[in-house]
């Protein structure tokens, strides 16, 4: 190897040498990214995070980077989703050390993408710590784009999430989440070769790198004031209920008629509101049982009123020719359409090889764990003369999904049950993808929970107004419908990754020779 193509360690021998460090270093990394995310809100640590990552990986040889990718993984997701013990535990009827095992399983399993991805940078790099060090930022978004996408995905905890509050999140609207996450990752590559180019005597290219990388930094506050999209000038009025009803009791037959008369008892002072919103499997009934109190729900409402519910839907499918159970949502009232949930959490909703697993342990039985997707290109709700684009619970965390759906709505919405994860932290992490999509598409988003967090969210993706977790409360204020799209809704990440593929052929191939 030429000494071009190898960078000093930053950090001091007397530490790296002990076998424990790199593993330690790489957990820890992992899990500061925990750190950036709500209820943290410590954005700063993402750059951190990833210096630290590479003071261990950029030196290693190729065939060690799939364990310490692994790590990172770990250390990620250990810290940051481990809450699925609480539905698999606590309302998955698992003894307790099953749930574990699965819990670590999961958190496992999910590593492995962070592991796939730090194998296939070291193929494309070889050793050559420049190229390794420029090709860092786009092999991580890949790796985040393969976990949004294989197997369903698992688009949770992208580095740019932290930006909602963070001085990048005004990229948002113009390359999404993934160009986000790629300027964190190459703000960190930049700060290790900074400190190389200092300590080499190349201050002109360090003070270069310096302003090229911060740039971004500078310019995203300004971009996140730009109005993207026009909103109206008459707002609309909107309340949401949030029930808190236990999930112990969530589906038993001796509670239903209990539930709905809570839900019926908290609108009883906001039947004129131009949109109400009742959460997931508010009514936990399919339609066709739910007849009568679709029917006294019409009767209540004002004459410009619409009501927005979640309910399982049960019914005959053209596309399959027979009949389908949904998660769904429905438009009642001055408003109409129905929206079937397209994207299932695994187990939660639908079990995958249930001829196998069924029956072995209660988490693989669940109440209401038999739903189908729902067709793609569905219509959006209408709520007198708006388009509102409805997300059910995990839908809200795909950000091209999301992007795409919400094309010709004026309104967004999410409904969710995130009383599957208890008092964790999980709740508030998908609070923070809803605000993440809203600032992505410059629009109101609607967010009405069982237990919390129920917000309104504006097009710069802030908060509003929201009402604590684990109270029986309503939600009440204005709303905007917003006309035009943001860059990030006609392109998707399709540019970012583009870029990513691009640099890494780029890179590989002409501007540093192969050793």
């Amino acid at each position: 190897m030429n000494h071009e193509s190898s960078l000093h360690h930053p950090l001091n021998p007397k530490f790296t040498a002990n076998p424990w460090f790199g593993p330690a270093t790489l957990l820890i990394a992992g899990a500061l990214q925990t750190l950036t995310f709500s209820p943290f809100h410590l954005w700063w640590l993402g750059p951190v995070s990833v210096f630290l990552v590479l003071s261990v990986t950029l030196h290693q040889t190729s065939d060690k980077l799939f364990r310490s990718g692994w790590l990172v993984g770990l250390g990620l997701f250990a810290s940051g989703v481990s809450w699925v013990y609480v539905s698999i535990s606590e309302h998955g009827n698992t003894p307790i050390p099953i749930a574990i095992l699965l819990m670590v399983l999961f958190v496992a399993g999910l590593a492995l993408f962070h592991g796939l991805a730090f194998w296939f940078w070291g193929k494309l790099a070889k050793q050559h710590q420049i190229r390794r060090l420029i090709l860092f930022p786009a092999i991580w978004i890949l790796g985040d784009w393969l976990r949004g996408w294989l197997l369903t995905g698992f688009p949770w905890l992208y580095l740019g999430t932290a930006h909602t509050d963070g001085p990048l999140g005004g990229l948002a609207p113009i390359l999404g989440v993934h160009g986000v996450t790629f300027w964190i990752a190459a703000t960190g590559a930049a700060a290790y070769a900074l400190w190389w180019m200092f300590r080499a005597g190349r201050v002109k290219a360090a003070l270069a790198t310096a302003v090229l990388i911060l740039l971004p930094w500078l310019i995203a506050p300004v971009l996140k004031k730009a109005d993207w999209t026009e909103l109206s000038t008459e707002p609309q009025t909107f309340a949401t209920m949030q029930g808190n009803i236990p999930q112990q009791i969530k589906w038993d037959p001796d509670f239903l008629r209990d539930q709905i008369v809570t839900y019926l008892g908290m609108t009883e002072a906001h039947w004129q509101s131009d949109i109400i919103l009742w959460p997931e499997t508010a009514i936990p009934i399919p339609q066709g049982q739910a007849g009568q109190i679709i029917a006294h729900i019409q009767e209540q409402l004002g004459e410009q009123s619409t009501l927005i519910t979640g309910i399982p839907w049960y019914g005959y499918s053209a596309q399959i020719d027979d009949n389908t159970f949904h998660n769904s949502i429905i438009a009642i009232g001055n408003g109409d359409g129905i929206y079937h949930k397209q994207k299932l959490v695994p187990f939660g909703e639908y079990v995958p090889f249930q001829e196998i697993l069924r029956g072995l342990i209660g988490f693989f039985d669940l109440p209401m764990s038999s739903f189908s997707p729902g067709p793609k290109n569905q219509s959006p709700l209408r709520a007198s003369e708006t388009n509102v684009m409805p997300y059910i619970c995990y839908e809200v965390a795909y950000p091209d999904f999301v992007a795409f759906n919400a094309r010709h709505s004026g309104l967004l919405l999410t409904i969710s049950n995130d009383g599957w994860f208890g008092d964790s932290i999980g709740p508030l992490q998908h609070l923070q993808i809803a605000r993440m999509r809203a600032l992505e598409t410059g629009r109101y988003m609607l967010r009405g929970t069982n237990n919390g967090v129920t917000a309104i969210i504006n097009e710069k993706g802030e908060i509003a107004k929201r009402i604590p977790q684990f109270e029986r409360a309503v939600l009440t204020g204005e709303v905007f419908t917003a006309h035009g799209s943001t860059p990030y809704m006609q392109t998707g990440s399709w540019p970012i990754l583009t870029l990513a593929v691009t640099l890494i052929v780029f890179v590989r191939e002409r501007v540093i020779p192969r050793n």
